[in-house]
């Protein structure tokens, strides 16, 4: 289940709301796998599909899981007493 959220476009997008900061094309895929992240019960529930990319973060970022939305975006979060908490829509290449 989706606790919180890291900022408020990531929200918008989940609320069914158009974001003007986040690219049109990316906007649906980011709700299906935001809907995915809400009916999961564990992090490990996202090793599938495949196509998610599933991975644990490292260093500073150590305990914030990442999912991809396509090659360039990602929802990243962090998972606290079974809930996803701090989700995130994230460019990676900035």
């Amino acid at each position: 289940m989706i606790r919180s959220f890291a900022d408020a476009e990531t929200e918008r997008i989940w609320n069914r709301e158009r974001s003007r900061r986040l690219p049109p094309d990316i906007q649906r895929p980011a709700l299906r796998k935001l809907r995915q992240l809400n009916r999961i019960v564990s992090p490990h529930d996202l090793l599938i599909p495949p196509g998610n990319r599933f991975e644990e973060l490292k260093g500073d970022r150590k305990g914030t899981y990442s999912i991809r939305i396509n090659a360039q975006w990602r929802i990243t979060f962090r998972w606290e007493d079974g809930s996803a908490i701090d989700v995130r829509i994230k460019d990676y290449h900035r």
